[in-house]
């Protein structure tokens, strides 16, 4: 009986018609009861819920949302560091939900992460040439000249001075610690890169200067990247698609262009009239939409739409129905979550 042959994750061009990635009903679920447990008080968490989205090769998919909203577990879960509830994960078109730990090696060649402090992810009492050099050790890679060559490469892609290889991260700034992360992700010249709230710890000089650099590697090295971030105002700089997501949910998604000149979902509406330059969205009222109210607890949220707790335009149907994620009649590639969507 023939075997089906091993992964090879490297072979995806952008002409291929399959995305690079897709999630399809991807769910995850902490703690084992589903509801409160009288005695224990303990309660399962659904912090991803039946979330799909794809990323095509070469593009930047924007993932927004406030904090608690499950954007960092989606990543996670993309990277396999969290195993779904349920739910598929596709890499170039092969199901990577449970891959066996050879292949999955393999895999994290291929796809790399840059968290959100640039600190804590580099460890304290490593030189920067041992962190650097940790992805070929893990990944059997022997030849040290090689290695040193292609550590001097990455050094320069993010415009670090080689003579800094042997310092340790403390010595560095936020911005230049931020860049040894990216290095250290493009080592292994994965094919995506997820990055984790990478400019949210740094200051707003400094955000710039790293956006810049990601964007200039990103046509330089032919990368795809799903960036996460809770603010739209950064996210816009370097995305070609954005996904909002609102208590585990995405409840629009739709190109960068439309979503910042006509939001459908009151949620992204909100999200858009809190970024401080008014070119960015231009609402029929002067006023900022100012959100009432904590968003749900994900312990227990609300039936029907979960923004309906916060929404102005919420009626009967929105607290009864929970409202599916649905293309636009103007515009198949954007889809909404919403009863009452752009009004």
């Amino acid at each position: 009986m023939e075997t089906e042959p091993p992964f090879r994750f490297k072979t995806q061009t952008q002409s291929d018609q399959v995305p690079l990635l897709e999630a399809k009903h991807l769910t995850k679920t902490f703690g084992g009861k589903p509801r409160r447990h009288i005695l224990s008080g303990e309660a399962a968490i659904r912090a991803v819920d039946d979330v799909s989205f794809h990323i095509d090769a070469g593009e930047t998919l924007g993932l927004v949302g406030e904090s608690g909203c499950g954007k960092s577990t989606t990543a996670r879960l993309v990277m396999r560091l969290l195993e779904p509830t349920s739910g598929s994960i596709f890499f170039q078109g092969r199901d990577i939900t449970s891959v066996n730990r050879r292949d999955l090696r393999e895999l994290r060649s291929s796809i790399q992460m840059v968290f959100q402090d640039p600190y804590d992810s580099l460890h304290p009492r490593m030189q920067i040439k041992d962190i650097l050099s940790e992805p070929f050790r893990i990944h059997g890679y022997r030849n040290k000249r090689i290695v040193r060559d292609r550590i001097l490469e990455l050094l320069e892609l993010v415009g670090l001075d080689p003579a800094h290889l042997q310092r340790y991260p403390f010595e560095f700034s936020g911005g230049q610690r931020q860049r040894i992360g990216i290095a250290r992700a493009l080592a292994l010249e994965p094919s995506l890169v997820v990055l984790d709230e990478p400019v949210s710890a740094l200051d707003v000089s400094i955000q710039a200067q790293i956006l810049n650099l990601l964007k200039r590697l990103q046509h330089d090295q032919g990368l795809t990247f799903l960036f996460i971030a809770h603010d739209l105002a950064v996210v816009r700089h370097v995305s070609q698609r954005i996904a909002v997501m609102y208590l585990g949910k995405i409840v629009e998604i739709a190109d960068r262009d439309r979503l910042y000149r006509s939001p459908s979902h009151p949620y992204t509406q909100a999200l858009l009239s809190a970024v401080p330059r008014p070119e960015v969205y231009k609402s029929t009222s002067s006023d900022r939409i100012i959100l009432r109210g904590e968003p749900p607890s994900p312990t227990s949220p609300p039936t029907g739409c979960r923004f309906s707790t916060r929404c102005w335009r919420a009626e009967d149907i929105c607290r009864q129905v929970e409202p599916q994620l649905l293309a636009q009649t103007d515009d198949a590639t954007a889809a909404v979550a919403c009863h009452f969507p752009g009004q």
